[in-house]
């Protein structure tokens, strides 16, 4: 058992890494789609992501969530919620690998964590630790540090950040698997997308079929590279703890910025690697407060566990057990 407990475990690291590595290498692929616009290649991503997903549904025979769901009203709205909240951050992002701004767009994702908070605290009336508020306010100071280095707000960081962390608090109350949340949501989005295709083909403005059989297929492929790593997340966060994927999302907009950096060469000037410092400062003490935590739990339960194993003991040395006699 212990054995296999342990083969499970390296299965949902190597599941995770390969999620979150998919996740941060995924801005090398959405130039390989030029000269496609971005709201062009958005329109792609979502139809062949309904159409990957619906194959993987029928290999499994998983459809029984799906007639659950149109009876309720009430989860239908928050999936349509979802799907808007998903397009922003789908297309804000595309856009913005494909203008040179992958370093902005990686900030997003550094500092999704640090709004995550503030919406836990804002609308749930969630209560911080000392350490989660000073946190909160480093991450503050940072967007304030990049506007001025920026001459402006990190308006593509933002979006990205509240729209992924909208994102996650309405799918917590849909409470859907990964497949079966990415097929509702891609269903709401398929027929505006297709809508838009066709219209756009009707114009002669679609590149599907005019720049060749590669780039066509590479349009279609789009429904892998946002499926493929969604699988690999749903595999990885059944084998391993909560704590381990929470340092394992750290890879993602990491690849990112070192691809920023060092692949698209974009400019790092002095004011930015601040507000970036500052960021990464913030989720230093955010991760160090969530292993704190963590350990402080284990060992509370360890504790418990050992004080009911000496209270079993006791009972059963004040009540002996009365043997059936013959």
């Amino acid at each position: 058992m212990a054995g296999q407990s342990r083969g499970e475990h390296r299965t949902g690291l190597l599941n995770g890494f390969a999620a979150y590595g998919m996740w941060g290498l995924v801005p090398l692929f959405w130039p390989l789609l030029k000269p496609a616009g971005s709201v062009e290649i958005l329109a792609h991503r979502m139809v062949w992501s309904l159409a990957f997903v619906g194959v993987a549904l029928i290999v499994l025979r998983r459809w029984a969530w799906a007639g659950e769901l149109l009876r309720q009203p009430r989860r239908l709205g928050l999936v349509t919620v979802a799907a808007a909240v998903i397009t922003v951050n789908w297309g804000v992002y595309i856009w913005a690998v494909n203008n040179e701004q992958v370093v902005e767009a990686s900030l997003g994702y550094f500092i999704n964590p640090l709004v995550t908070i503030a919406i836990g605290v804002l609308l749930l009336k969630e209560r911080l630790r000392a350490v989660q508020w000073a946190a909160v306010g480093v991450g503050f100071a940072a967007v304030l540090v990049l506007t001025i280095g920026y001459g402006r707000p990190p308006w593509i960081s933002l979006t990205l950040a509240f729209s992924f962390a909208t994102y996650g608090l309405v799918k917590k109350k849909v409470n859907l698997g990964g497949i079966e949340s990415l097929a509702a949501e891609t269903a709401i989005q398929f027929l505006p997308a297709l809508g838009y295709l066709l219209w756009l083909g009707a114009r002669g403005d679609s590149t599907f079929g005019t720049e060749g059989v590669g780039h066509a297929a590479l349009l279609a492929s789009t429904g892998i590279v946002t499926a493929l790593p969604l699988v690999c997340f749903g595999a990885a966060a059944i084998r391993v703890p909560l704590s381990t994927l929470g340092l394992l999302q750290y890879l993602a907009p990491v690849f990112q910025f070192l691809l920023g950096v060092l692949y698209f060469g974009e400019e790092m000037p002095p004011e930015r690697w601040a507000g970036f410092a500052l960021v990464w400062l913030a989720l230093s003490l955010l991760t160090w407060d969530a292993l704190r935590t963590a350990r402080a739990v284990r060992v509370a339960g360890r504790d418990a566990e050992a004080q009911l194993r000496v209270a079993v003991r006791a009972a059963d040395v004040d009540n002996p057990p009365v043997l059936d006699r013959p």
